[in-house]
């Protein structure tokens, strides 16, 4: 897995907020094994079968359970364990969770980039931040091409248009105090944008992946409420391989690689909600699937396409998407047919991923 790296992260300082969470735990578990010192912040893990749970995370770094809302603590954090660079993916991250809870949206989601750039900016051994938002922070007009970084930002629900107040946030600390052309900048802050990520160890609620599988333990159908949705879909490793790469980047040349990336499927993973459930269904060989009735729906809007357009990525850092849509449900789902899912399963995942990219 060095093989990419090098050795680039080997005994560097790395924090990485919302680690308990589905990809901050597989970030924090890759970037452990690349020999980083891992500090992680967030608030606790959802349940019991998560995968920063399973794989016993908490014994393989130094997890920290906190708020990104507490900006004293998190400004401690900084000071006593001096981050060299940090991933921020502490966030209020569903949709239409966001319709209910709009307040504690904006606050984490809003408020919560502010106050680790804020600790960045006063930090004097930080030097990468990654800001880790959403292809939602786009002003989605139902085109049928991909967004692109230089796309209009906006947002019609809750956490869409929080996600990009954060983009927002983020340039405006950049061109205030990272300014990328200035001699006497010193740090790299950048901001990722990437699809619909799936992958083992996801149990929100809300998102097709975790809602597939108990449906699928409790022998009930899978319910759909807008089945030819079209998404995005990538597997969890694909963007966090360009995480990666971007910091490393970063960190060499901030006037080239600061600003905002998207990190996106190529166009052979643009498939429906359906498309998906279908061949979550066929892997696990059961299960079955009906679309929501209209009096179990409700009138709360969501995107019916959304593709993002990442020829910047593909270009400036030679990152691409290398799973194929078969390939990238299937990995998915042998996580949760697993019996024994320890780190070292996670481990064996990766390794498996990166011989895809090594072909």
């Amino acid at each position: 897995m060095n093989n990419q790296f090098g050795n680039f992260f080997k005994d560097k300082k790395i924090l990485i907020t919302g680690h308990t969470g589905f990809i901050g735990s597989w970030l924090s578990i890759w970037l452990n094994e690349l020999g980083a010192n891992v500090i992680g912040y967030a608030l606790p893990p959802l349940t019991k079968k998560d995968n920063f749970v399973v794989t016993k995370l908490q014994e393989k770094i130094l997890s920290i359970i906190g708020d990104i809302r507490d900006f004293d603590k998190l400004k401690s954090i900084l000071k006593n364990y001096k981050p060299e660079i940090i991933f921020h993916l502490a966030a209020q991250p569903i949709v239409r969770a966001s319709y209910e809870i709009p307040k504690d949206t904006y606050d984490v989601n809003i408020g919560g980039t502010v106050n680790i750039i804020e600790a960045f900016r006063r930090s004097n051994t930080s030097k990468v931040l990654i800001n880790i938002t959403s292809d939602k922070c786009y002003e989605n007009r139902e085109w049928i091409w991909g967004y692109r970084e230089k796309d209009r930002l906006g947002g019609y629900d809750p956490y869409s248009s929080s996600k990009a107040c954060s983009e927002l946030i983020t340039s405006a600390y950049m061109r205030s105090y990272f300014n990328p052309n200035s001699s006497k900048n010193k740090k790299g802050i950048a901001s990722v944008r990437s699809g619909n990520i799936i992958g083992g160890g996801d149990w929100q609620t809300d998102r097709i992946i975790p809602d597939c599988i108990r449906a699928i333990i409790n022998n009930q159908a899978i319910v759909l409420r807008n089945p030819n949705a079209i998404r995005p879909w990538q597997y969890v490793l694909e963007p966090i391989r360009g995480y990666l790469t971007l910091a490393m980047r970063l960190w060499e040349d901030r006037k080239d690689f600061s600003g905002a990336w998207n990190f996106g499927p190529s166009n052979n993973s643009i498939f429906s909600v359906q498309d998906v459930v279908k061949n979550v269904i066929q892997i696990f060989g059961k299960g079955s699937y009906k679309s929501s009735l209209p009096h179990e729906s409700n009138d709360l809007y969501e995107t019916k396409i959304l593709q993002l357009d990442s020829s910047k990525s593909y270009r400036y850092l030679g990152w691409n998407t290398v799973l194929n849509f078969e390939e990238m449900i299937r990995f998915t789902c042998d996580w949760y047919m697993e019996e024994m899912v320890d780190y070292d399963f996670d481990i064996r995942q990766i390794k498996s991923y990166f011989e895809k990219c090594k072909n």
